[in-house]
């Protein structure tokens, strides 16, 4: 009887464990905006972005950004080795709407995760160059020679031209946008401008605080939504939103990304439009 009480003891504290991991946020990269004016773009590797769930894979367990499990099938992560990677969980451009239903699911569909991919963009290691690390990761990626798992190709340019047109070039397939990451700067959690951004338009999240009643063809349902964004700045998003997001809204108390095009002059986003609830 001994032995079986702390048998499942272990086995409730290895479940603890488990859990209280899962909800610690991993220790990511975050980008910042691209300014043209203030960028070498000579000291910089160029990446498509791709519109994808941002995936961790902590050596034996695949997390969001904010640390939450994603319930990827077993066959989909048993090729990946005990090391840390960083990437994006991705189907095809302009898809993620169906992505993001596919990787929510707490019960995998294996016909569902066949369409996905684990796009890698890096292989963290505090010590090392991103230029290194991106031999890194291609490297592994190369040794693994699963089709689902992919090494996102990184490119050098040696101005703003070259950069504005390999970006043209990406927009008009359907491409989101471009990522720069600093080809000398070692890795390091929190935002930096040693990853940026680049898109057509801005993006930005906030936090969901509160509803508008919709009117007209919107009646009983969402007409728009109340956030706070991180600088604690309110305002209204009232567009961007399928009809069955407005019977069906994000929770208060979520975290969306809505994009923009600059400032009012009283400091709010102008054009706000929803594009997703982030993960």
């Amino acid at each position: 009887m001994v032995m079986i009480t702390r048998a499942l003891m272990c086995a409730i504290t290895l479940l603890l464990s488990l859990s209280v991991e899962a909800q610690q946020a991993p220790s990511v990269l975050l980008a910042n905006v691209y300014e043209a004016d203030k960028v070498n773009v000579s000291e910089y590797l160029v990446s498509e972005k791709y519109d994808g769930v941002r995936a961790i894979w902590t050596g034996s367990q695949l997390v969001t950004r904010n640390g939450n499990p994603i319930y990827a099938p077993d066959w989909f992560t048993e090729p990946l080795p005990r090391v840390w990677l960083d990437g994006e969980l991705w189907t095809k451009r302009q898809d993620f709407a169906t992505l993001s239903g596919i990787v929510r699911k707490a019960i995998p569909i294996d016909t569902e995760w066949q369409t996905v991919s684990y796009m890698i963009f890096d292989m963290p290691d505090a010590t090392k160059p991103f230029s290194q690390r991106f031999e890194d990761y291609s490297r592994l990626v190369n040794q693994l020679q699963s089709e689902h798992i992919k090494a996102v190709e990184q490119t050098h340019f040696n101005d703003n031209k070259q950069l504005s047109l390999f970006m043209d070039e990406l927009i008009a397939q359907g491409a989101e946008g471009v990522m720069l990451h600093l080809a000398a700067a070692k890795h390091s959690a929190g935002r930096s401008d040693a990853l940026l951004k680049l898109k057509p338009y801005f993006d930005a999240e906030a936090v969901v605080i509160g509803y508008v009643a919709g009117k007209g063809k919107y009646k009983n349902m969402l007409g728009a939504l109340k956030v706070r964004s991180s600088d604690g700045t309110e305002f209204k998003i009232g567009s961007g939103f399928s009809d069955q997001q407005r019977k069906s809204p994000p929770a208060i108390g979520s975290t969306i990304t809505y994009k923009y095009h600059g400032f009012t002059k009283n400091g709010l986003p102008r054009f706000a439009s929803f594009l997703h609830e982030t993960p």
